[in-house]
Parts: C-alpha cells; sequence; structure tokens
C-alpha cells in the first residue's frame, strides 16, 4: 500500500485534517500533529501517530528554537517513513515537512484552511509554488491562487 503522511497544527487546521479519515484506510497512512493535551490520544484511535513540540508565535524567542527543532524532527521523521504523498491542511509545522518530500519527490497536497475565504494563509503562500495539487474550499480563493484547485467544504 502507498504511504501517505497527513499533517497538519493542532487546532481547526487538525480538526480540518481529520475529516479525511475514510481515506487513512485505504492507504498505509501516518499521522503528524502537534502533542498538547487534546492530541495525545490520537495514538489510541490511530496506528501511526508522531508528534512534534508545540509552538505558537506568540512567544517569539522560544518559538524559534521550536521550530528548528521541529525541522529537524521533520526530517528524521520523513526520512523514517518515506512517503509517496503528504497531505496538509497546514500551518507552521507542516511546511517544513512539505519542503522535505519535495526534495525526496513526495506529492504534496495542500488543502487551504476552510477559515480563509478571502486571504492567504503564510503556509498557503509558501507551499503553493510547490504543491502537486493546491486544493481551496472557497470559490473565491481562486482569484489568489489561479493554479488551485475548488474542492468545496472539507466538513
Amino acid at each position: 500500500m502507498k504511504k501517505v503522511l497527513f499533517i497538519a497544527s493542532t487546532g481547526g487546521h487538525l480538526n480540518e485534517l481529520l475529516q479525511l479519515e475514510p481515506l487513512f484506510k485505504k492507504y498505509n497512512t501516518y499521522l503528524i500533529t502537534e502533542k498538547t493535551k487534546s492530541t495525545i490520544n490520537l495514538k489510541n484511535k490511530f496506528n501511526n501517530v508522531n508528534y512534534l513540540v508545540y509552538g505558537t508565535k506568540d512567544h517569539k524567542f522560544s518559538y524559534i528554537f521550536k521550530f528548528i527543532y521541529n525541522c529537524l524532527k521533520s526530517l528524521i521523521l520523513f526520512v523514517k517513513i518515506r512517503p509517496k504523498v503528504i497531505v496538509t491542511t497546514g500551518t507552521h509545522t507542516a511546511v517544513p515537512i512539505c519542503y522535505i518530500g519535495k526534495l525526496f519527490r513526495s506529492r504534496i497536497i495542500f488543502i487551504e484552511t476552510f477559515a480563509n475565504s478571502k486571504t492567504r494563509t503564510l503556509s498557503g503562500k509558501l507551499v503553493y509554488p510547490i504543491a502537486d495539487a493546491f486544493i481551496v474550499q472557497w470559490k473565491s480563493m481562486l482569484k489568489l491562487y489561479p493554479k488551485a484547485i475548488f474542492g468545496g467544504w472539507i466538513y
């Protein structure tokens, strides 16, 4: 079975990604998110769950170190998993592994968040140039991402 890595930050991005759970059974699936009280139980529900360090840009000094650590851990996890496809709903936790995946010829599928219907996210801006498929959930977003695919709402 094809190895597919699903990755998203905790919160709304992860909630959107988990809407794709029916796909998890069709592939050799791996899930990566940030380790928080709300995500720790994912290991009880899914087989292949890995965690990155939770970090927010509100604490800029510590965020830099957490981001660097997450980049290194993302590289290690990528080499360990070797996914053929990376699917993400974003944000900062997903960007490094998308670039690592692109270097190793993984297909990148980015789903822009439902929360934005008129503005681009930072992770969307960063991954758009390298994505093999860039999916938006609002038709209005096609103006901002001309090569995107309108996929409709994930919910």
